[in-house]
């Protein structure tokens, strides 16, 4: 009996210790850091003899610089890097002189674009003109599917008229054409009143003074 439960015993410790070995591994594949696989950026830094007359250098205010597969900060990859005061070969130059293209053999291609104003061009010459290279093509295109699209007939747009601004008619100012003319029989009733008048109020004095 005794020997029986020993051997139980021995059954369930090595059950037990291939139990905590499994979870042991399972814990260390879980828990290690997953490695992904980024596109590879290289230093496209050159020595001096490999430099040649013609070469930018990264100014003292850049820590770092990209070098993009082309002239555009959006549309093209970052394939490398320069740092503070690091020299690469110039080949060329954009159309508008933004950006310069160095020699980079570690990047694919084995060239590389860097932005103008974060580098110092050294250059005997004026930097020849670059074709500037296809951008990416990207991964995913956008579809539309058809049986979708026939559902949600495109809307044509309404035409409305704009109200039309009609001017106010112009003010006209009066103008005097003719020179005013006095009236005669006006003057003439004001001249007999006075005649009248005046001798009426010259005898109305005289009969007041006998009077008294």
């Amino acid at each position: 009996m005794i020997t029986k439960m020993n051997h139980l015993s021995f059954k369930q410790r090595t059950l037990a210790a291939f139990l905590t070995v499994g979870l042991l591994a399972a814990f260390l594949i879980f828990s290690a850091p997953t490695v992904v696989r980024a596109q590879q950026i290289v230093s496209c830094a050159a020595s001096g003899g490999a430099l040649g007359e013609t070469y930018v250098t990264v100014n003292s205010d850049q820590a770092q610089v990209n070098v993009r597969s082309g002239p555009n900060s959006y549309q093209y990859g970052k394939i490398g890097i320069l740092l503070t005061f690091e020299s690469a070969p110039a080949v060329g130059r954009s159309p508008g002189g933004e950006w310069i293209q160095i020699s980079c053999p570690s990047a694919f291609g084995g060239t590389g674009w860097v932005y103008a104003a974060n580098v110092t061009l050294t250059a005997a010459g004026e930097l020849p003109v670059v074709t500037i290279p296809p951008t990416a093509t990207p991964l995913i295109t956008d579809t539309v599917d058809p049986a979708l699209a026939a559902e949600f007939p495109p809307v044509q747009p309404t035409a409305t008229r704009l109200p039309t601004f009609t001017p106010a008619a112009p003010h006209l100012l009066p103008t005097f054409t003719e020179t005013p003319t006095i009236s005669l029989n006006g003057n003439l009733q004001g001249a007999l009143i006075l005649v009248i008048g005046v001798p009426g109020l010259a005898i109305l004095l005289l009969s007041f003074l006998f009077k008294h």
